[in-house]
């Protein structure tokens, strides 16, 4: 069989595992001889995907994009490779959270919606949730970006970010990104139980990368996250660059219905808590009952006196019924 015959051979296969492939005229192919189509029972098919699957899924024939020739497209069939080439582009990837894990130490899942910790949480959201949809007395720049962050390591402020994100995705009319911008201790993919991957400081680097690229959808409806990503030891030149800036104005703007919930390294040991802190409208100060010190608290309200609105979390105290947190306004 000469090379003529064998590439009008492939085309038949391709044709029949589901792809709409262009056949361009090839000088001198009238004259080859026929090439007898055998029976699809008996074509082995390279794609991934069976015949009989295609058929089923009804897999939509692949197409040439803008600016990629048929032949590109012929190649990548070759290759066993179904791409999705669509006019929006690409579509951030899916990760399961370990909800049972996380439901065993402690966090807020969606099961837990009449919870002690879930009617916790529905008293410290509201004020923010107001303030994000513009409902305060302020008028305040980027309401619905929520800065978490604490004095010291320890305090609580991962535990937090988590929980307030889960309470969020509960909400009716709302859907959320968290974001985990501890970008010198990141924990939020660990303890979701996910592993390492691109995000926020990668998007910093390269122009490349897209926010979709790298943002993470859940099982958990209307929750996304968005990983620390690639460690970086400019990380406070970047959260300060334009590049920062503009993700900000994206965040803020593209989707009137999300809130972004960031988790921040601690303020006083770092510096990059205090340069997002002066970019989003409204900051959660978590504080230790019985372990951090008024210095401490001070010190860290200070760091972040740009920022127009402050809600202070005080985690592990405990009242009559056993709370694990209290609340109060902070100027």
């Amino acid at each position: 069989m000469n090379t003529i015959e064998q590439a009008a051979k492939r085309l038949a296969e391709l044709k029949r595992a589901g792809f709409d492939v262009p056949v361009p005229e090839i000088p001198g192919a009238a004259a080859a001889s026929p090439v007898p189509v055998e029976a699809p029972a008996a074509v082995p098919v390279e794609a991934p995907v069976p015949v009989a699957a295609a058929a089923e899924t009804k897999i939509a024939p692949v197409k040439p994009a803008a600016g990629r020739s048929s032949a590109a497209v012929v190649a990548a069939a070759r290759n066993g490779v179904v791409e999705a080439l669509t006019s929006s582009g690409r579509r951030s990837r899916e990760v399961m959270l370990d909800l049972a894990r996380l439901e065993r130490e402690g966090y807020l899942v969606p099961a837990q919606a009449r919870s002690q910790l879930a009617e916790q949480m529905r008293i410290i959201k509201r004020p923010l949730l107001a303030n994000a949809r513009g409902e305060s007395a302020q008028t305040l720049s980027r309401p619905n970006l929520i800065q978490v962050v604490s004095a010291m390591p320890g305090e609580g402020k991962t535990f937090f970010a988590i929980n307030l994100a889960m309470s969020i995705a509960m909400e009716v009319d709302l859907s959320v990104l968290l974001v985990d911008a501890d970008v010198l201790r990141p924990s939020v993919l660990a303890r979701c139980g996910i592993e390492p991957a691109r995000g926020l400081m990668d998007v910093l680097q390269s122009p490349s990368i897209e926010l979709h690229d790298v943002m993470l959808r859940t099982n958990v409806a209307k929750l996304s996250i968005l990983p620390a990503g690639t460690a970086n030891a400019q990380s406070t030149e970047l959260l300060a660059s334009g590049a920062m800036e503009a993700l900000l104005d994206e965040l803020a703007a593209k989707f009137s219905d999300r809130i972004v919930v960031f988790d921040a390294p601690p303020l006083i040991p770092t510096t990059e808590s205090r340069v997002l802190a002066s970019r989003v409208g409204q900051v959660v100060m978590v504080v230790e009952a019985g372990k951090t010190t008024h210095a401490q608290v001070s010190q860290a309200y200070a760091a972040v006196e740009q920022c127009p609105v402050v809600l202070s979390v005080l985690n592990r105290a405990r009242g009559k019924a056993g709370e694990a947190y209290g609340y109060y306004y902070a100027s």
